[in-house]
């Protein structure tokens, strides 16, 4: 039997055990309620959100871009979303460089002539004449024979923007109301071109033409245009002008078409590493995309594609276009020092393609 003394101590120490009890429970809800506070006033981390515009209507787009870019935001998980635009949707493609200058768009996917670049190589993106016979050519080139290092270079000489990147897109080629069979036919063509491809074809009677990029189906249609050579065959069954045209020319005046990544720069410096680091693979799987995709599309097209009948000018007689484009390196290379180190490039890759034989040259 216990002792009433004994009974009062126990009774004690429950009562302090009791209290104490109660003070850790209000004082883990004072802490819980402090740190609720503290976390409230944490600001959350604000979502990065860019504007991209490219060279390419809705339907080639998905393509050349926004697929890569689709991906970028969901490896981003929420930390950074980029709204990807087709040419001209936001701004004029001919403004498009002030544009991502100024800080209107976030980023840019195009090559350097067509988007009023103002660097002396922007002469070499787009078209080139003669300049590569595959797409594997401009990435060789590019990320092998120094012309990373040296756009790198031209830009860096530009505020507002910095280059990314270089890759290739598809072969340039006539398609076309009419038939081309002999050099002669080109004469009198109006073309729908970039800027440097036609400047070097208006020498054969070529007329190049400027227009927005979707009114050049309609422009097809009511004549005001004989066609296009602002791309291989497989962009002409992509985006509608295959519909509109009847003859394809397999003489290509460039056989891959060099296209940029840039960025504004100071969007570009807020972006944390990361998340930098996710924009370059992002583009580099863009690249790798459109190496395949392309060299499917530009086969396949021209034996199952149907709509267009293909002609081609006899090497002999095609050799005289050939021939010009080597000329016209030398005067672009007469430009500038940077323009003559990319053109010294261009011949030493050439002739090393062609020492090495087939399947580099044939």
């Amino acid at each position: 039997m216990v002792k009433k003394g004994s009974r009062q101590i126990i009774s004690i120490i429950c009562m302090i055990a009791l209290l104490a009890v109660l003070v850790f429970a209000m004082s883990g809800c004072s802490g819980s309620k402090e740190t609720a506070a503290a976390g409230a006033d944490t600001p959350k981390k604000e979502q990065i959100k860019w504007r991209l515009q490219s060279y390419a209507g809705p339907a080639l787009n998905d393509h050349v871009v926004k697929n890569a870019i689709d991906e970028f935001n969901i490896a981003a998980n929420g930390e950074m979303v980029i709204d990807v635009y087709t040419a001209d949707q936001l701004v004029p493609h001919g403004e498009l460089f002030r544009a991502l200058q100024e800080g209107t768009v976030d980023a840019v996917v195009s090559d350097d002539d067509s988007m009023a670049s103002p660097v002396d190589v922007s002469v070499f993106a787009a078209y080139f004449p003669l300049a590569a016979r595959y797409g594997l050519d401009v990435n060789v080139l590019w990320n092998w024979y120094g012309l990373n290092e040296i756009w790198k270079e031209a830009y860096d000489e530009v505020e507002g923007v910095t280059w990314i990147s270089q890759g290739s897109w598809d072969p340039c080629n006539f398609a076309t109301t009419k038939p081309i069979r002999s050099v002669k036919d080109l004469k009198g063509l109006r073309m729908y071109m970039f800027p440097t491809g036609g400047k070097f074809m208006q020498q054969f009677g070529v007329v190049p033409m400027v227009l927005p990029y979707e009114d050049v189906e309609m422009a097809i249609q009511t004549g005001m245009l004989d066609g296009v050579a602002w791309s291989g065959i497989t962009e002409d069954y992509t985006v509608g002008w295959a519909d509109v045209t009847k003859y394809y020319l397999t003489n290509p005046i460039s056989g891959a078409w060099s296209g940029g990544w840039f960025v504004n720069t100071k969007a570009w410096e807020k972006v944390p590493p990361h998340l930098q680091q996710i924009y370059k693979l992002a583009i580099d799987k863009s690249h790798y995309y459109r190496l395949h995709w392309y060299w499917w599309g530009e086969a396949e097209y021209r034996v199952n594609g149907g709509k267009l009948e293909l002609t081609t000018i006899p090497d002999a007689e095609w050799k005289v276009v050939e021939d010009a484009a080597v000329k016209y390196w030398d005067e672009i290379a007469a430009t500038s020092p940077r323009n003559a180190k990319v053109v010294g490039i261009l011949k030493k890759y050439v002739d090393t393609m062609k020492k090495a034989g087939a399947p580099y040259r044939y």
